[in-house]
């Protein structure tokens, strides 16, 4: 099948990718012309540093032949002649702290494409006037793969019959995947979710999907596309109440009282099956593009239908109180002056295996550091620095380092913002530091090493412990 996928961010290049391994042929169009160079550079070390995702440039190079970025728009308006599916992978970011989502990015482009799809299969003998409109001979679905309001079907239907677009169906096709795991997760989902209000449009995403189709493993789903919408907005918002009910709740306690390990708490609770183990784990922050966006958004459209929304903030607002419970205990636990101190940031991505600092703690803890007048602050993070210098560039007091000791060197504080694997090994490297600076573990990433730690001479203030004093 012929697929268009409009946006190349995470969503669109991962899916490109999948449909392409799938055999289908995929133009994926792009304004960000950057953006485009790397993911067609056709080298998987170039792929990556532009979206730093498992598997992802591989696919790409093994399926060069079949997926095609463009920053041409004219490509994409002779790709609709025969194109079968258009995939909407556009941002849809909150505007500000509302919770209502910029929708600016899709109607630009669903209008933009409303316009091409108008004049699809424009016959050479057409007697319309300037040609403006084609045949539309060729059946196509417009797929909403970014999340949207619950609503936008009805939008994106608005949008095009407008203009007067025919032989069209709008379909909802939510993604569930993992940041750092979505090339493994497409390939072996647990369920593939197709909203549609017609047979027809149902029979072209089974197509799309006939890998999964009647795969044993996968539980293909086929609602109405506003169940769709909704169905990805709630698992959000269940993903991150368990995350932040634990170390607003769980992790919170632990801390208040002496000899609870969180570890050991966990694994009481994690036995009963009725509350399973995803999420049971201490953080200084749930970040990313999906989980606080998604919980916010649907907060908005609850308010804005009259509905009560009062447990959704709740869980926004636990996750602001962890950060700045988490940063406020320097001063409150250690007595910790911020003034003048020289930092250790590890860590910039919102989580490991991604170079996305979208949401991520550390611009907020780069924002506390810049108002408390620091001495300066060192910076490592082994996949997402690129992009954290777009938004707090190299200058005096801001350094980037190429490893985890250099980043160590001279400071006050090290700060662990982020659970990469390899920060795990940091104890011995932090034993052998001349000072003792204060150990800030926003993740529970050194909780082996906290007595060996402590009985060196470092004091430690962990999520999911009261202040570790040191013993020496």
């Amino acid at each position: 099948m012929n697929i268009l996928y409009i946006g190349s961010g995470f969503v669109g290049a991962c899916s490109a990718a999948i449909s392409a391994s799938s055999g289908h042929n995929v133009l994926v169009y792009d304004i960000d012309e950057k953006k485009v160079q790397m993911l067609s550079s056709g080298d998987r070390d170039t792929i990556e540093s532009c979206l730093f995702e498992e598997g992802l440039g591989d696919m790409l190079v093994r399926n060069k032949e079949r997926v095609e970025f463009t920053l041409d728009y004219k490509r994409v308006e002779e790709f609709l002649d025969d194109c079968d599916a258009v995939f909407m992978c556009l941002p849809t970011p909150e505007i500000g702290e509302t919770g209502e989502s910029n929708l600016s990015y899709y109607f630009d482009a669903a209008e933009k494409l409303s316009q091409a799809l108008l004049k699809r299969n424009l016959s050479s003998s057409s007697t319309a006037p300037d040609k403006l409109a084609g045949e539309q001979s060729k059946y196509v679905v417009i797929v909403n793969k970014s999340t949207v309001p619950i609503d936008m079907v009805d939008k994106t239907q608005e949008i095009m019959d407008e203009v007067g677009v025919k032989n069209y169906g709008v379909v909802s096709n939510p993604e569930f995947l993992v940041e750092g795991k979505a090339i493994q997760g497409s390939l072996k989902p647990d369920r593939v979710v197709i909203g549609a209000w017609k047979e027809e449009d149902f029979k072209i995403m089974r197509e799309i999907y006939e890998r999964f189709y009647n795969s044993p493993t996968v539980s293909y789903i086929e609602i109405n596309p506003k169940e769709a919408a909704a169905s990805k907005l709630l698992a959000n918002f269940y993903l991150a109440y368990k995350l932040i009910a634990c170390y607003d709740v769980i992790g919170r306690t632990c801390e208040t009282f002496e000899d609870l390990k969180f570890e050991n708490i966990r694994n009481v609770l994690t036995t009963d099956k009725r509350i399973g183990n995803w999420g049971f784990f201490d953080s200084l922050y749930a970040g990313g593009s999906c989980l606080v966006k998604d919980i916010r958004s649907l907060s908005h459209q609850l308010q804005t239908s009259g509905t009560n929304a009062s447990l959704v903030d709740e869980i926004y607002r636990g996750n602001k109180r962890q950060l700045e419970t988490f940063i406020s205990r320097a001063k409150d636990d250690a007595g910790f002056d911020w003034k003048d101190k020289k930092v250790a940031l590890l860590g910039t991505s919102f989580k490991r295996d991604t170079n996305d600092i979208r949401n991520s703690p550390s611009i907020d803890i780069m924002n506390f550091l810049n108002d408390n007048n620091i001495g300066g602050v060192n910076i490592f993070d082994p996949a997402a620095m690129g992009y954290f210098k777009q938004v707090f560039p190299e200058s005096e007091i801001i350094k980037y380092k190429s490893n985890e000791v250099e980043t160590l060197s001279n400071c006050d504080v090290v700060i662990i913002a982020t659970d990469w694997p390899q920060f795990k090994a940091l104890g011995d490297k932090l034993i052998e530091l001349p000072n003792k600076p204060l150990i800030m573990d926003g993740r529970r990433i050194l909780q082996h090493r906290y007595d060996d730690l402590q009985k060196a001479g470092f004091d430690i203030i962990a999520v999911g412990s009261p202040f570790l004093k040191s013993k020496a």
